[in-house]
């Protein structure tokens, strides 16, 4: 028995599933300017004296504002300086928005004293030599909110001294707004979030090709609107992956289909999500010597109710968005946290094939794609198996009843035994969902038993249906059941059977 996807379960209560980017945060810099040293470097390569650093700045920084109150003349508008650390610069844009219209131009400047990196020049009595070193600084910024006949709504945040880095925000909903509008495809949306789309799959096919060539030439024409600096020191931005946002929304036709499943899975997920599930789905193993954080999380929002996963620099929500979008998401703060096969230069000058943390540039954004894609629907897969009661009624005679193979006798489970389910709890470890196990990697697990008894275990889960062999090779995968079979035996102990007898004891 196969397990079904809850997009399959439900199709018939389902509009469509769609995958894209959400929320996109790209850090712009310098490349001499963005460390100490490498400023250093371009200031003596200038004939520009260490402690003359501060008379070289200040006249970028007069350019940018400069430039920032002729937009605001152009365009007519106020530059609103914020004084309030908490103040919510959405929620005043789409009031703008409602009296401005959605048509592309500039929307709003806004300005704020935030802090920053900075450098100041440094003598050293040791060694003789003067240099610039890093301190805390707070300068002006600007915050131009924009809109794109593209990406939408952006903004990009411009300091007012170096090393002037920038940050610029887009929404992959909006670009893919856009992109059905000029496809003439009709579509209903609802803030970053789309209702309906009448086509699911072209528009999921139009979402996966993106081009982040294109992105980077929209990126240095936004750069020459709002920072003119580059003009006067005739650089170019670099461009990297600062948090970028990936989810799958299945959008139900109808409230009530949704709320009518969505308290179950949270249930079972409060309660019942290990470490181990979290590393499954985003593609890693759980190792004995991991020390990031992991932890699960829920809370109530105005959007709808959330359950969130985090390990390290990657979290996985999923949430009621609207009432009637069940929302799978992937946050990821530092995209180093998944790995690509890719040339390796090094500094003998050879090279080699090999796989290495992921490159934080935009360019990755297709192959980061498709990771988080891979994860979401690892998750999707976890909660279906978990989802829906009826399918552990199903399994149960297979789960319980002996099995004959070739005259020998091999007992069922027994659910409620914790020797059986500890043995089904540790068949859910990450590093064997991902990459299998053999006999020898169970022995840490099973230091009570002897060879020849983890070998009988490992053919009594063979024999159920709970395990299959990879070719030749001594070594095993769960199977889809094995993967229904030991989640449902997780949820039936922990979230039934325990909590009642736990109430008769009480």
């Amino acid at each position: 028995m196969t397990n079904k996807l809850l997009t399959e379960k439900y199709s018939e209560r389902i509009a469509g599933v769609l995958n894209c980017y959400d929320r996109v945060i790209i850090i712009g810099t310098l490349p001499y300017f963005c460390h100490a040293d490498g400023m250093t470097a371009y200031l003596n390569a200038h004939h520009i004296k260490i402690f003359d650093y501060f008379k070289f700045v200040k006249p970028l920084r007069e350019a940018i504002r400069t430039t920032t109150e002729a937009l605001e003349k152009a365009h007519g508008l106020k530059i609103e300086f914020v004084r309030k650390k908490h103040f919510d610069k959405e929620k005043r844009i789409h009031a703008v928005l409602k009296q401005r219209g959605d048509h592309p131009g500039l929307v709003y400047i806004f300005s704020a004293m935030e802090s920053c990196t900075a450098y100041k020049p440094w003598y050293d009595k040791k060694t003789g030599k003067t240099y610039l070193k890093y301190v805390d600084g707070k300068c002006l910024h600007y915050y131009f909110y924009f809109i794109d006949e593209e990406l939408g709504l952006c903004h990009l945040r411009v300091p007012t001294w170096a090393p002037f880095q920038l940050q610029f925000y887009f929404n992959g909903h909006s670009l893919l707004a856009n992109s059905l509008q000029r496809n003439k495809m009709a579509f209903e949306r609802l803030d970053n979030a789309f209702l309906n789309i009448a086509n699911f799959d072209r528009a999921n096919q139009i979402a996966w090709h993106f081009n982040p060539a294109k992105l980077h030439r929209k990126l240095d024409g936004v750069v020459k609107r709002y920072c003119p600096i580059l003009t006067k020191l005739e650089m170019a931005y670099h461009w990297s992956l600062c948090q970028v946002e990936y989810s799958t929304d299945i959008v139900f036709k109808r409230r009530q289909d949704l709320q009518a499943i969505y308290p179950h899975l949270l249930e079972f997920l409060i309660h019942s999500v290990k470490p181990e599930n979290i590393a499954s789905s985003l593609g890693k193993k759980l190792h004995g010597n991991y020390t990031g954080e992991m932890g699960n999380n829920f809370n109530v929002r105005i959007l709808g109710t959330r359950i969130k996963h985090s390990m390290g620099s990657v979290t996985i929500k999923m949430y009621d968005k609207f009432g009637i979008i069940l929302r799978i998401e992937v946050t990821v703060n530092d995209v180093s946290f998944f790995p690509e096969f890719r040339e390796v230069r090094h500094r003998d000058g050879s090279r080699e094939l090999k796989w290495c943390k992921m490159r934080k540039s935009i360019y990755n954004l297709p192959s980061l794609q498709g990771l988080l894609s891979a994860s979401t629907y690892r998750y999707l897969e976890f909660i279906s198996a978990i989802e829906t009661p009826e399918i552990g009624v199903q399994l149960l005679q297979r789960l319980t009843q002996p099995v004959m193979e070739k005259n020998h006798s091999y007992k069922g489970f027994n659910l409620l035994a914790e020797a059986d389910a500890n043995l089904l709890r540790l068949l859910l470890r990450g590093e064997f969902t991902i990459s299998g196990f053999s006999a020898c990697d169970l022995r840490p697990f099973l230091a009570d038993k002897t060879r020849g008894q983890i070998s009988r275990i490992i053919k009594r889960l063979r024999v159920h249906g709970f395990i299959k062999k990879v070719g030749k090779r001594y070594k095993y995968y769960l199977t889809q059941f094995g993967r229904l079979a030991a989640t449902m035996t997780l949820k039936l102990k922990e979230l039934f059977v325990i909590p009642q007898l736990a109430k008769v004891v009480a």
